[in-house]
């Protein structure tokens, strides 16, 4: 039995994905509870620092969810987002992050099924990758500091 759990951050739009995620919530729809949610103003406020920050720390994948193209609250920041993320899912593609672990959706707030079927859809695939092994930081051991150390204490001043 693998008792490993995905842990998955969700960057929600406050106008459309958010308030499909509540909607599902008052509609008692289920969806995994390994996503955690972050609602921001816009997905086009979304600085990609932050999915790389949410890799760092120790989620194993990240989920953006913004406006349908069109539908914008700020008229064009989905486009933005799309453009940005596009850039950055091939970004970490070429640096070997597995590409299953950055997702992209358009869920509009009436849509809450569909946010509850995407959620089931973003943890399988997250969870067909496996636990993040690379961008997690970690103490480095005192065997991988010791002999760098030695030598450059060696180093004589000419």
């Amino acid at each position: 039995m693998n008792a490993w759990e995905p842990k998955i951050i969700a960057f929600l739009c406050n106008w459309c994905s958010y308030g499909a995620a509540d909607l599902a919530g008052v509609s008692r729809l289920q969806y995994p509870v390994n996503i955690r949610v972050i609602r921001v103003p816009c997905s086009g406020r979304i600085n990609p620092k932050f999915l790389l920050a949410a890799l760092r720390h120790g989620a194993d994948g990240v989920w953006v969810s913004g406006c349908h193209p069109g539908d914008c609250h700020y008229i064009e920041g989905n486009y933005y987002a799309r453009r940005k993320f596009a850039l950055l899912k091939n970004f970490l593609e070429h640096t070997g992050i597995e590409p299953g672990r950055l997702h992209f959706s358009w869920i509009s707030s009436a849509e809450a099924s569909k946010f509850a079927e995407t959620a089931r859809e973003v943890v399988e695939a997250v969870r067909a990758v496996g636990p993040a092994k690379h961008f997690i930081k970690r103490k480095p051991e005192w065997d991988d500091l010791e002999a760098p150390l030695k030598a450059a204490c060696q180093v004589e001043v000419a």
